[in-house]
């Protein structure tokens, strides 16, 4: 079943929570994000390939294996994301998208359009992160 959106659709707190109109809304909004990381990927590799000059200047070829190395560094953290973007679009597929992993409780509206990747609700991830603090102190 294919659903189309209204152009102007926005998913809201008053229709009834992972709705059709709602999961559409959230896969094309996963997709578009997971088409730019890898635009962005593509680009990246487009640049370090032609990035093959030897710079003269000790300081300058300093510079532009920093520059090369933190931007493989933010391609790694965006390949990590795009996993994880995979792993929503799954849950949008097989129905879970948008309920917390640990309660079962609907993850806010607002906080899937701020991290359409989020697993947890914002109780459950508050109550995660103390945990890791406090292990992370012993």
């Amino acid at each position: 079943m294919t659903v189309t959106l209204p152009p102007d659709y926005r998913p809201s707190e008053d229709e009834p929570f992972m709705n059709e109109n709602m999961k559409e809304y959230f896969r094309q909004k996963l997709l578009a994000w997971r088409s730019e990381l890898l635009r962005e990927s593509d680009e990246t590799l487009a640049h370090l390939q032609e990035g093959g000059l030897q710079e003269p200047d000790i300081a300058d070829r300093a510079s532009a294996e920093t520059d090369r190395a933190l931007e493989l560094r933010t391609r790694d953290r965006e390949r990590k994301l795009i996993a994880k973007i995979d792993s929503a679009l799954q849950r949008v597929a097989d129905g879970s998208y948008g309920y917390c992993e640990e309660t079962g409780e609907p993850i806010t509206i607002r906080r899937l359009e701020a991290r359409p990747i989020a697993t947890l609700s914002i109780e459950a991830q508050e109550r995660h992160e103390r945990l890791e603090r406090t292990h992370r102190d012993d």
